[in-house]
C-alpha cells in the first residue's frame, strides 16, 4: 500500500516521532523511505555568515538530521536522505508530488513555533497541497 514514503524532518522531537512512525509503516509494507530536510533562505544566510567553509555548513545541516539518520540506520529499512533548499512547505509539496510518493509523514510542529503561529504550520500547508495521504504525527 505505502511502498514509497516521504518523511519530512527538521530535527525537532516531532520529526523524530514521525520517523519512528515511518519506520513502522515501512516495515509493515516493505517500503522505502525518503527523508527530506529543507533549508530555508534565512537558515542558508545564517549558515553562510556563521560558517567558515562549505564543509562546515554541510556538516551542520547533516547534524540537524543526525538523530533521524541514526534511527533509520538502525531500523533495517531502505532509505535515502535529501537536503533541499527553499520555503519548507512548498518545497516538500513539490518534491512529494513530482516523485509520486504513496504517503507523507511529517511532525505536527517544527523547531520554529513563532513562525507556525504567524504563517500557519508547514504540516498544514503540506496536508492541504500534497497529492497523497499525509500522516501528521504529534
Amino acid at each position: 500500500m505505502f511502498k514509497r514514503i516521504l518523511l519530512a524532518v527538521d530535527g525537532s522531537i516531532h520529526s523524530v516521532r514521525a520517523a519512528e512512525y515511518a519506520v513502522g509503516l515501512a516495515k509493515k509494507f516493505d517500503s522505502e523511505i525518503a527523508a527530506v530536510y529543507v533549508v530555508d533562505g534565512d537558515t542558508a544566510k545564517q549558515d553562510v555568515l556563521q560558517g567558515t567553509s562549505e564543509f562546515q555548513i554541510e556538516a551542520k545541516r547533516r547534524g540537524k538530521i543526525k538523530p533521524i539518520r541514526k534511527l533509520l540506520d538502525g531500523s533495517g529499512v531502505s532509505f535515502k536522505t535529501h537536503i533541499l533548499h527553499g520555503d519548507p512547505g512548498p518545497t516538500i509539496v513539490d518534491f512529494a508530488n513530482k516523485n509520486q510518493f504513496d504517503c507523507v509523514l511529517i511532525g505536527s510542529r517544527g523547531l520554529n513555533n513563532f513562525q507556525s503561529f504567524l504563517l500557519g504550520s508547514v504540516s498544514h500547508k503540506v496536508a492541504k497541497r500534497v497529492q497523497c495521504p499525509v500522516l501528521i504525527v504529534k
